[in-house]
């Protein structure tokens, strides 16, 4: 096989697998969201319970 025939085969696999990895990327994206959604509502409700209340006045 001519070399350039080679060298075309192996550059269009490697397109190929770039496309398939974006694809695996994009499909993976909401699964993130999620991730970072649930980790910022757990720091919201860390500093909650991290956070001093108030004592109340003496009457």
């Amino acid at each position: 096989m001519h070399f350039q025939t080679q060298l075309a085969q192996y550059r269009m696999a490697e397109r190929h697998a770039q496309a398939q990895a974006y694809r695996l990327a994009k499909a993976a994206k909401p699964e993130r969201e999620l991730r970072t959604r649930i980790g910022w509502t757990l720091v919201e409700v860390g500093l909650r319970l991290a956070t001093p209340t108030p004592a109340s006045a003496p009457l």
